[in-house]
């Protein structure tokens, strides 16, 4: 018998350390986007110790920039790197060019930076760059392979590819969206890469303060908000993840898994429920819900990985919101504290 509760109490104490495991591996599901839209930015090498200091392991960099990349180099910072979107057409057209792409962006700094994704375009989807995209994403894929480089290569929606979004089971793609999202679906499935996606309850609730409660965008609702058949959400941000699944589903994405690209809140500028306290309350919120929750009510079984938008403030970016929505000003002080490690 006590050996029995011997081997019990073994068994016990391993599960708690799996749980352990699973819970730490969770937490790493947060990163930062490095914007660069500033002329008082502290130098890259000055950021990335600050991602260090603060031990933030993801990083997204919206366009190649050699001096950042050097900076990340040994810093074990996975990093998604963006094309251009400027790029695209010749991208998708010259595979020549996608080779050269990769072979001055990614392979000399292959063996000491730790790429995560490559990221062909940002929002461009619809639009007159749309149809770009996916053969964009294959040139690079191809060139990646034959520098034998494993990274997957994807791209980054807005929400605004939705035609519906409400309630989110019945989520589905634009018509000027279908037609280049169920190809890029199935190129996804295929790869078994993620779609990049730009999350922001703030705009849906700025937009609309009247019809979406505060506490549902900020995470603070004490009960459910919307109810969707057997699934409740308590908050926006799973409802928009939620909505972007199963438009993926009717597409014929029903594997693909979504990453949130970019998702924040501003602290300033003007715009309704600017404010440092709301910026606060979110994206702590954000990182204790997606470290924490296991997924969305739809796919619950695995976290989402998340970064957030942005580093700093950028003064170079239009006046009002859009330039207030860093962690940490230009002289690296906080703006608010946000926890962004266990």
């Amino acid at each position: 018998m006590g050996q029995v509760m011997l081997l019990f109490l073994g068994v016990s104490m391993w599960l708690l350390g799996c749980r352990w495991i699973t819970h730490s591996a969770e937490a790493l599901v947060i990163g930062v986007n490095y914007g660069l839209i500033g002329d008082d930015l502290p130098s890259p090498d000055k950021v990335i110790a600050l991602y260090t200091s603060r031990s933030i392991t993801r990083l997204r960099l919206f366009n190649p920039n050699a001096t950042v990349l050097e900076a990340l180099q040994g810093s074990a910072i996975e990093v998604i790197l963006g094309t251009y979107n400027e790029e695209l057409q010749r991208l998708s057209t010259d595979a020549s060019y996608a080779a050269d792409w990769v072979q001055t962006n990614v392979a000399p700094y292959a063996s000491s930076v730790r790429f995560r994704y490559i990221n062909a375009g940002n929002e461009v989807i619809p639009g007159k760059l749309a149809s770009y995209v996916l053969p964009a994403m294959r040139n690079l894929d191809s060139a990646l392979r034959a520098a034998n480089l494993h990274v997957p290569v994807t791209t980054a929606v807005a929400t605004q590819v939705l035609a519906v979004s409400y309630p989110p089971s019945q989520g589905a793609f634009s018509e000027s969206a279908a037609g280049v999202m169920a190809p890029i679906a199935a190129f996804l499935q295929a790869k078994k890469s993620p779609l990049l996606v730009n999350v922001y309850p703030y705009f849906a609730y700025a937009g609309s303060p009247r019809d979406v409660r505060l506490d549902y965008a900020l995470f603070t609702a004490q009960d459910v908000v919307v109810r969707d058949g057997s699934l409740g959400y308590t908050n926006l941000f799973d409802a928009m993840i939620d909505s972007m699944y199963a438009a993926l589903e009717k597409s014929g994405g029903t594997d693909v898994d979504i990453v949130v690209s970019e998702t924040g809140w501003p602290s300033g500028g003007g715009g309704v429920g600017a404010t440092v306290e709301n910026a606060r309350v979110y994206n702590n919120n954000v990182v204790a819900h997606v470290a924490g929750s296991g997924g969305t009510p739809k796919r619950p079984a695995k976290a989402t990985e998340t970064y957030l938008f942005a580093m700093f403030n950028e003064n170079l970016k239009p006046e009002g919101t859009e330039r207030n929505f860093g962690l940490f000003r230009p002289d690296m002080s906080e703006v608010y504290h946000v926890v962004l490690s266990p």
